[in-house]
């Protein structure tokens, strides 16, 4: 079934890319080492256009690989990653804007899908998998569909922490009901000083709050600082996520797509410093450490076959 959400009273945006049309069938393909490369560019935060300028390709051609990826990557995450045992969940939703800021977004562009958004990521504290993620915006709705996709993905009781948006009570709640252990974690930020107005700079952490919402969560684990980490892996490991740049996302569907894209890589194909394997081997999903052709392979039994050119017809 094709889920649409409304952003506002003119704009209907679907959840991820997962809804867009292939458009590779109708071009001739990379070969899987020149896509594999490609896909290594993106995923360590590299631009479009960067990307293109190595490989010696088109940005078009780029840009189409990005959507097809990002279309197999959000349906192979969908499948598999699920019935995970996790014992600490811990929730966060990260800022961007796909071109421009809401403030600065005329109502027409709004209705393409520009302004604020928000991605959403659940990340299982022991084995750093991320189980579950969603691109949309901060409202009560959004919460809901990403509590639920996380509760369908959990097996077992799990103990969750998430920061003080209020959106999370009734998302967590509806999602786990009585079998969870809840907490949320605020934090307390200090007034920032007059020199660290004048420069690009967060205000200073000087503590914070916990409440506990409901069953028995254990203290020494209600935390958020897992996941604020792997915030930071996002920002450094795509472009559009990087602040003060013009590497921000200029469509909606594209944006969403590379966040597909990096969850795959993430969990299967990236070895993390600390475990010295992948999410998904920690978590029991995965047996060894994916390749970058291997990811290709896989998009690739998710995307048609591509088709022989027609004939070239001149225009009237």
């Amino acid at each position: 079934m094709k889920k649409l959400y409304k952003i506002d009273n003119n704009a209907i945006l679907p959840l991820t890319a997962l809804e867009l049309p292939s458009i590779m069938f109708i071009m001739n393909r990379l070969s899987i080492d020149d896509r594999a490369k490609i896909l290594g560019m993106l995923v360590e935060g590299n631009s479009l256009r960067s990307c293109a300028r190595m490989a010696d390709v088109s940005v078009i051609t780029v840009m189409k690989l990005l959507v097809d990826l990002g279309r197999a990557c959000e349906q192979y995450h969908h499948e598999h990653v699920k019935n995970v045992r996790v014992r600490r969940l811990q929730c966060d939703e990260i800022w961007c804007f796909v071109g421009a800021k809401a403030k600065n977004v005329t109502p027409e562009k709004k209705a393409e899908g520009w302004g604020d958004t928000w991605t959403w990521t659940g990340l299982d504290a022991d084995t750093k998998l991320c189980v579950s993620y969603l691109v949309g915006g901060r409202s009560a709705d959004w919460a809901m569909e990403f509590m639920l996709d996380c509760a369908n993905r959990i097996k077992g009781r799990v103990q969750v922490t998430t920061d003080g948006h209020k959106a999370y009570l009734e998302a967590v709640e509806t999602a786990f009901g009585a079998d969870i252990d809840y907490a949320m974690l605020q934090k307390i930020y200090g007034a920032p000083s007059d020199a660290e107005m004048r420069r690009y700079s967060p205000a200073k952490c000087i503590g914070s709050d916990m409440k506990v919402v409901s069953g028995d969560p254990d203290p020494k684990h209600v935390s958020t600082s897992y996941v604020e980490r792997h915030n930071l892996t996002m920002r450094m490991g795509m472009r559009r996520f990087t602040r003060l740049t013009n590497g921000f996302s200029k469509k909606f569907e594209n944006h969403a797509a590379m966040v597909a894209i990096h969850a795959v890589y993430y969990n299967f194909a990236r070895i993390h410093k600390t475990l010295r394997i992948t999410p998904a081997m920690a978590a029991g999903l995965s047996d060894h450490v994916w390749t970058l052709e291997e990811i290709i392979q896989m998009a690739d039994n998710y995307l048609p076959k591509p088709a022989r050119r027609g004939p070239y017809k001149k225009s009237a």
